[in-house]
Order: structure tokens, then sequence, then C-alpha cells
């Protein structure tokens, strides 16, 4: 995983108790939720309005987040379309006596702008 740009931060949080699987991991729904907000949060500042997941991608868990860890997430748009966008989504961890920051995992999430209906509208980017 190519090492981010400062620019595309999204997300910064810390890995609570719980948030942990009964392994005592965080939980990957937790994980792959801060990537939906991030990119989410991205997607609508782009389109200028409410936007929806459609689509996740690729991901796989290289490395497990633990109870204390920082994470990080980053959200760069790939594409534009008329009514969608393409984000590259990558996770980070952090262990709190590091500075080093740890590959968690990346996938590409796609969103839908949508109108108070939800229905499609063109992306006012």
């Amino acid at each position: 995983m190519d090492t981010p740009d400062p620019a595309d931060i999204a997300i910064l949080t810390t890995a609570m108790p719980a948030d942990t699987n009964p392994s005592g991991d965080i939980f990957g729904g937790w994980l792959m939720a801060q990537m939906d907000l991030a990119a989410g949060n991205v997607a609508a500042r782009t389109s200028r309005g409410r936007v929806a997941t459609i689509a996740v991608d690729g991901m796989i868990f290289l490395t497990p987040v633990k109870v204390g860890d920082e994470v990080s997430v980053y959200a760069k748009i790939l594409s534009v379309g008329r009514t969608s966008m393409k984000l590259k989504v990558k996770a980070y961890r952090r262990l709190r006596d590091s500075d080093t920051r740890i590959p968690v995992t990346e996938a590409t999430f796609t969103f839908v702008a949508i109108d108070a209906n939800g229905r499609p509208r063109p992306v006012e980017a």
C-alpha cells in the first residue's frame, strides 16, 4: 500500500474496547464503517449533497487493529461520473507509543449522489 497524501486524511480516531470482536481484536465491521464514513464525507463534499454507498470492492485485511491503536483513514476521489463517484480508501494503524503507521486495509468505494427522494442526481462537482 502506498504512503497516503496527508491532504487525503478523512478520519482519525482511536480504537476502543467496545469496538472489539470475541477475539479481542477490533471488529472488521467497525473498521469498514469508519472507512465508509470517511469516503462518504469526501463524496458528499465532492457532490455537494447527499450520497449513498453502492459498492465496496477489494477489501483485504492485512493486519489486525488493537485496542488503543490510532486509526487513520484516507479517502481520495478516483473518478466522477454523471451520478456516481469512485474513491480509494486506505486505513492505517499507529500504536500509541510509535510514530510508524502500519497499513491495515484498502478498498474502492462507489457512491451515488442522491436527491431528497433517494433518486440518483447529477454530481454537482
